[in-house]
């Protein structure tokens, strides 16, 4: 479960940088369709689809969450030192992520507030998974000797 609890650390900070490439490929396409004359309304965007931003819509309402409640829920088994602990704050970032964002969208400034807590994100899920990877790479705590 250690090994778990380390890959599952490593796919959320992952996940954090696809966020971003994710959300840079959204704007940039946008900029990009505005060059060649596009006009963005409501309803353009409502009809048609933008590959970086419908991606990081899915990475951040869905993939993220699962794998930080996953993470939580494997912390507990993993017999990782502080697991639960690092685990539970990550998982928490990532309800905070959630909710700046939909803050963001009757709050624009706000947005700022999530840029920067993706790198909470990012940071708290690699600690985690480094935690759980100096764990493995010393091996298994030897046996107490019998006197």
């Amino acid at each position: 479960m250690r090994a778990v609890y380390m890959w599952l650390g490593r796919l959320i900070a992952l996940g954090v940088l696809l966020q971003a490439m994710w959300i840079a490929l959204g704007f940039f396409t946008v900029a990009h369709k505005i060059d060649d004359g596009t006009s963005f309304d409501k309803d353009y965007v409502e009809n048609n689809s933008i590959l970086g931003l419908d991606m990081h819509g899915l990475f951040g309402m869905l993939i993220i969450p699962v794998l930080g409640l996953l993470f939580l829920i494997v912390s507990f088994f993993s017999k990782v030192p502080g697991g639960p602990k690092w685990a539970g704050f990550t998982f928490l970032a990532i309800v905070v992520q959630v909710v700046l964002a939909f803050v963001a969208f009757g709050v624009p400034a706000v947005g700022a507030l999530h840029g920067l807590n993706a790198f909470v994100v990012l940071g708290l899920a690699a600690y985690s998974a480094r935690r759980a990877q100096s764990l493995e790479t010393a091996g298994a705590a030897p046996a107490p000797v019998a006197a």
